[in-house]
């Protein structure tokens, strides 16, 4: 703020900072300035009487402040100026010489400039020169061609393809009626049922709901009703690269600080039902960096995309990410074996305990703020949650032993494709288990994989999920948790609960997500199908009792957004036409100064760096060094 008492650092601009070719003049910190070099950038634009050894011409400058664009006797001329400098280079002919360049500098005092030069023989020539008029701008035509007339498109967030112009409106009550509605709660799956929205909020679900005065009817007659699907392991919306893998231990980074609420992919998997993510850190160190959980709004800003109050957590990584045996030149990070993994995590631990009893301690000097420390000190005392990549059964074990030493109890091992193997040790501890419906053999720690797995663990009472780790997979994600009851016979219900309830179970958010029940968030999709058929696509999708998705709505879209793509290419091709059409040069000049350049030099007479060496006298030098200036 600028208030009495306050620093003074400060911004001086041109204009608002925020409006087009406005640029920062002076930076002040601490109370000292700086100017950058537009500050102390004269504007020189307008006309001037140029007298050069006696001889007086017009002199006209317009253009952009940092281009200029000089004619002095009606010839085109360099002009450049930088403070009060100021630098003229004149074709010969223009004063009246034979062939060559005039090279004239000189010093702006007020409203005149006065120097000297040099003529294309070598004799130095004085200047002066005196603005007679003010710069004008020229007016734009009234008529622009086509081709140059702006296109005229709405104002989109994100901009692009599929941006939005404004939030999909909230209806205060939304009535869902005629459809099948599958609640992933103890209700199970209704026919003909209704779903009553108000607010934002699931206020009712069952048959023979009336729909309250003023309220928006959906008729979904035929249609399939889910609770919208939630993603455990993504990695969508994230700016530039997933992974911070310089240190083996980086929790002390956040997802949280690099959303990117443009990614595209947000509204494609709105497309495929999805309203929820998890979104993790990579797999690059046995402790990564903090996830963010996320709701799909399209077209809010990444704040706005944060799921309010969702726990906390970290991704952890066991196996050959993070002992790099998978890279090709693989770098001597430490840990570089699978009992470095084990050995890292419990050294942080131990480290994390000893800092959390430091900044404790009521006498003394606390500690130094570290923020790995501090988040790993808060996995500790289980105020954040951990979210475990792990595959073989081996490295699982001796994890959640390592776990088990400090009383750590993770909330997820995620992709855990052995996890069959070891299902009762996972039960035990309580961990959940978000694995891929039938997505392996990548690497070799991925190859004892099978399709039965999620089914199995669920069997042996392991809270499970089904997840992408692609912003492509994402989007079928139904039919990800429909191959458990093709493989390993679970109930359609419970699949869909795989995708829905037991990942909000999970992540610790089913108070207000993964099920169709009062008093939940009205996330909520409308299938043309049954939900777990390959055949089925989603025609709407609702979050927070708006709707940021539908289909018909999407083809109207697809065929404007086309529209639009052809009026920019249309645009672009009129410029090129007119690139096309301008003059070449002269073929027979070109061909001229390419023979006048391969023509030899003096004998004897060579250049280095700028050195005059062996073989002709110091006239011939001088001379030559005129011609090579000019």
């Amino acid at each position: 703020t600028i208030a009495p008492g306050r620093i003074g650092n400060l911004v001086v601009a041109s204009g608002d900072l925020f409006a087009e070719e406005v640029k920062v003049l002076t930076t002040w910190v601490d109370g000292f300035y700086y100017d950058n070099d537009v500050a102390t950038e004269r504007d020189l634009r307008g006309t001037w009487e140029v007298t050069v050894d006696g001889k007086t011409l017009p002199l006209v400058v317009e253009g952009e402040i940092d281009k200029l664009d000089a004619k002095l006797g009606g010839e085109k001329v360099g002009f450049s100026a930088k403070r009060d400098a100021v630098l003229l280079v004149v074709p010969a002919k223009v004063l009246g010489a034979a062939e060559g360049a005039f090279r004239l500098s000189g010093r702006l005092i007020e409203e005149a400039i006065a120097g000297s030069g040099d003529a294309p023989a070598g004799a130095s020539v004085r200047w002066s020169a005196k603005r007679s008029a003010p710069f004008a701008a020229k007016k734009p035509d009234d008529k622009p061609s086509p081709g140059d007339r702006p296109l005229d498109f709405p104002e989109t967030y994100p901009a692009g393809a599929f941006g939005r112009v404004a939030p999909p409106e909230l209806p205060q009550t939304v009535l869902v009626r005629g459809a099948t509605i599958w609640t992933s709660a103890a209700q199970g799956t209704l026919q003909n049922a209704v779903l009553l929205v108000t607010n934002g909020k699931i206020s009712a679900v069952g048959p023979g709901l009336k729909a309250p005065g003023g309220a928006a009817v959906v008729d979904a007659q035929g249609a399939h009703v889910t609770p919208g699907i939630i993603d455990c392991h993504s990695h969508t919306a994230i700016s530039k690269g997933v992974n911070e893998s310089s240190h083996a231990v980086t929790c002390e980074v956040r997802i949280a600080d690099v959303i990117d609420a443009t990614d595209i992919d947000i509204y494609w998997q709105l497309g495929g039902g999805v309203t929820a993510a998890n979104i993790l850190h990579g797999s690059a160190n046995p402790i990564g960096g903090q996830n963010q959980i996320i709701k799909f709004r399209w077209g809010a800003l990444p704040e706005e995309l944060k799921m309010a109050d969702a726990a906390p957590g970290v991704k952890f990584a066991l196996g050959e990410n993070v002992k790099q045996s998978n890279r090709p030149g693989r770098s001597t990070r430490y840990p570089q074996t699978r009992m470095g993994v084990e050995q890292i995590i419990r050294d942080r631990f131990r480290a994390a305990q000893e800092y959390d009893a430091a900044m404790k301690k009521k006498d003394g000097l606390p500690p130094r703020r570290d923020l790995q420390l501090e988040a790993l000190s808060e996995i500790v005392s289980g105020k954040r949650l951990i979210h475990c990549h792990s595959y073989r059964l081996d490295e699982i074990h001796s994890f959640l032993k390592v776990m088990g030493e400090f009383n750590v109890k993770p909330a997820t091992l995620q992709h855990i494709l052995e996890g069959y193997k070891v299902a009762d040790e996972i039960a035990k501890m309580g961990v959940g288990a978000s694995s891929f419906a039938d997505w392996w053999a990548y690497k070799w720690e991925a190859f004892d994989a099978i399709p039965d797995n999620a089914h199995i663990m669920h069997a042996q009472r392991v809270l499970t999920s089904v997840n992408s780790d692609s912003p492509d997979l994402a989007r079928r994600l139904n039919t990800e948790a429909a191959k458990s009851t093709k493989y390993g016979g679970m109930s359609p219900e419970e699949a869909l609960k795989l995708v829905t309830i037991y990942p909000a179970q999970q992540l610790r958010i089913e108070a207000k997500v993964g099920s169709l029940e009062p008093g939940k968030d009205a996330d909520f999709v409308i299938w043309n199908g049954h939900p777990l058929s390959n055949y089925t696509h989603a025609t709407q999708t609702w979050i927070d009792g708006r709707k940021y998705f539908d289909r018909t709505e999407d083809m109207e879209a697809r065929k404007n957004f086309a529209a639009q793509r052809d009026a920019l290419i249309q645009k672009a091709l009129a410029e090129r036409v007119k690139e096309i059409g301008k003059p070449k040069e002269d073929e027979s000049k070109k061909d001229k100064k390419d023979d006048a350049d391969a023509a030899p030099k003096p004998p004897g007479h060579r250049h280095a760096a700028g050195v005059y060496a062996s073989g002709g006298d110091e006239d011939t030098c001088s001379a030559h060094g005129e011609e090579l200036l000019q």
